[in-house]
């Protein structure tokens, strides 16, 4: 039977379970990825299991999120997380070394290998054939202590790209082509595999691009085929021995189809505030921007940087308005600087950050107030740049270039021809001194990890008891991200090690006194719309409302990795049946979900929510038994605790039922 790619990638990791539609599969995970603003609270999950080492065959530690220090938290941080990577064998690449999904792909990506990454654009390294999945802090220290990787068996669209792209049109469009067609919820639970003549017109950092922004669909991950162009970049990047040419059987079959004609592709712009508000950018043209911010993970490549140069060449970026430039890693900053893009960015008046994540997640460069900002990043949800009343648009580097020049949003077709570039370098420069090697197992076990006041154990969920009595705290509406409930921003993320503080900034977009109010009411529920959870695979999501006391989320539609995330935490994500009913849900109301553990223990798919009044709700409990198993002991750990695979210490109560 001809298989896809990955289909052939998931047999030869598969530790049990089964491919069959809706059911779950374990994989064997060859690589991990964590990254700061995650890692800490991962590191501090992965303690509890007790195992002296990692068991993964290759595990890093980025550090380039929370990289401001404007006091001790996030150097507190990176002290901790160097010493635990040290400790229990993590490679640890340092800050200012570059973005991590843009330097994985650089250094440590390989066709055919699993990689789990607890950051929701770890699928960025599908751009060499990797099957690599962005998952919740939680899910990678399991992993990381040994264990397979648990999911259900995704569909896979195959996504046929033919013909090339023109002149100003980028790889960035055909992402931005896809959210246009099928937006931020149609991806879910889909693996999107590109195959056809066209891909071979597209190089490793085009498709670096569109494998990081998959996630913005709702996707588990995406992935190319491993050819000559990835045999290019792997000897590039002196890694030759990487290389293994993978592709579909002839005649492979897809659950879903997409066609995209790259020569008929225009350039795209998605408007304020969802990546999947996409237009043609004729459609916007002349609106006055103030900012504009070229790079991110998603951006940050030699061309990415080499076109915006060439447009500004001899030129200066318009007076009314800021730019920002940010190289994906210190290996693209040495080939800048080394070609003349670096300087012909100064001279035009960019503003040259360090290869780190930066503005994309509101770390610095905020744009001014009800202002538009144009960036080539991924995520444009509101009040993520820092400013709450943001209007940020989200394009190519060919249209943000325009912009800059221009001052409006400019479809960059009307520069005329395209310019000539500079050659990226044939031989960049590698080096991996950066990246720091774990101590050797006789050395690691007298290593002292340092831990600073801010950074706090994690809370836990009590056990799923017979049943559940809750009040309403909030009610909010579709496509709520991670962001509403874990905000990004240097004054957020700094409280990623601490639970308890970063909990008081919890749905403050909403309601600043949510924190207080949930306290108050707890044990509570969540009431949202369709897509809850979206964007970030933080499960600061999960931790803070746990922590807040909430037991329960009842919404339309999950988003795949927060669901994942409030499972392993012990939080129930239940969905409405009929989705009329969400109209019934008010704050302050009193809701029982009578029996629930019993209706968990013996498989029941759907479950009653009794109101005060004795009117019944039905939700539906759309659980594995996996999942069941997870929810009725209160989360993963102390799921693993009763069964005797991790002796969890100093476990903090969790506000609510837990302390009563």
């Amino acid at each position: 039977m001809a298989d896809n790619l990955v289909t052939k990638i998931f047999k030869e990791h598969m530790a049990g379970g089964s491919l069959e539609p809706g059911e779950e599969v374990a994989l064997r995970i060859d690589q991990t990825l964590l990254q700061d603003a995650t890692g800490t609270m991962a590191c501090l999950q992965f303690e509890r299991m007790g195992v002296d080492r990692v068991r993964v065959p290759f595990a890093v530690q980025y550090v380039d999120h929370n990289i401001i220090q404007l006091d001790h938290k996030n150097p507190d941080d990176h002290r901790f997380l160097q010493a635990f990577a040290a400790r229990y064998g993590i490679h640890y690449s340092r800050p200012g070394n570059g973005i991590c999904h843009y330097l994985h792909v650089e250094r440590f990506a390989r066709p055919g290998a699993t990689l789990i990454g607890a950051d929701s654009h770890t699928t960025s390294s599908g751009a060499l054939g990797s099957i690599a999945i962005g998952a919740g802090g939680l899910d990678v220290a399991l992993v990381m202590a040994g264990q397979p990787f648990q999911t259900p068996a995704p569909k896979v669209v195959g996504v046929e790209l033919t013909g090339e792209l023109s002149d100003w049109v980028t790889p960035k469009d055909v992402i931005l082509e896809l959210l246009r067609r099928r937006g931020v919820r149609g991806g879910l639970n889909r693996i999107f595999e590109f195959y056809g003549e066209g891909v071979a017109t597209i190089d490793v950092t085009g498709r670096t691009t569109i494998c990081n922004m998959i996630a913005e669909l709702g996707a588990t991950t995406g992935i190319f085929p491993s050819d000559e162009r990835t045999r290019e970049w792997l000897e590039a990047q002196q890694r030759p021995d990487d290389f293994v040419e993978l592709a579909a059987d002839e005649g492979a079959s897809y659950d879903e189809h997409e066609h995209i004609a790259l020569d008929e592709l225009e350039p795209l712009i998605a408007k304020p505030h969802s990546p999947g508000n996409v237009v043609k950018v004729e459609e916007v043209a002349g609106t006055k921007a103030a900012q504009v911010c070229i790079g991110s993970s998603v951006n940050s490549g030699f061309d990415d940087l080499a076109v915006a140069a060439a447009v500004l060449r001899d030129q200066i970026v318009y007076p009314g308005l800021v730019m920002t430039v940010t190289p994906g890693s210190r290996q693209i900053l040495d080939s800048i600087a080394r070609t003349g893009v670096y300087s012909d960015l100064v001279l035009a008046g960019a503003r040259m950050l360090e290869p780190v994540c930066g503005p994309c997640v509101g770390m610095g460069q905020a744009p001014p107030s009800d202002s538009v900002s144009v960036r080539t990043f991924n995520r444009n949800f509101p009040g993520r740049s820092g400013t709450m009343n943001d209007h940020v648009y989200l394009t190519t580097p060919t249209v943000a270039a325009a912009t800059a020049l221009k001052g409006v949003i400019t479809d960059p077709r009307e520069l005329g021809d395209y310019p000539e570039l500079p050659k990226a370098p044939a031989n960049p420069e590698v080096d991996d001194r950066q990246i720091l090697d774990p101590a050797p197992p006789e050395e690691a076990e007298g290593i002292e990890i340092p831990r600073g006041p801010n950074i706090k154990p994690p809370p836990e969920a009590p056990e799923l008891p017979e049943s559940l009595e809750c009040t309403v705290t909030i009610v909010v509406g579709d496509d709520i991200s991670t962001g509403d409930l874990a905000p990004d921003g240097v004054e957020v993320m700094a409280y990623r090690s601490n639970i308890p503080e970063i909990a008081r900034f919890t749905f403050r977009r909403f309601d600043p006194e949510y924190h207080e109010k949930a306290q108050r009411m707890a044990p509570g529920f969540i009431v949202g719309g369709h897509n809850y959870g979206q964007g970030s695979s933080r499960e600061h999501a999960a931790l803070a409302p746990l922590h807040l006391g909430i037991r329960a989320v009842l919404a339309k539609s999950f988003a795949r990795i927060h669901r994942r995330n409030l499972i392993s935490q012990g939080i129930l994500p239940l969905r409405f049946r009929d989705e009329d009913d969400y109209e019934r849900f008010e704050q302050g109301q009193r809701w029982e979900l009578p029996e629930i553990r019993e209706r968990l223990e013996r498989g029941d798919e759907e479950v009653p929510l009794r109101s005060e009044g004795g009117e019944d709700v039905t939700l539906l409990a759309e659980f594995s038994p996996r999942e069941r198993e997870i929810l009725l002991s209160g989360g993963v750990l102390r799921m693993l605790r009763r069964k005797g695979e991790g002796q969890p210490e100093g476990t903090e109560r969790v506000s609510g039922e837990a302390e009563r």
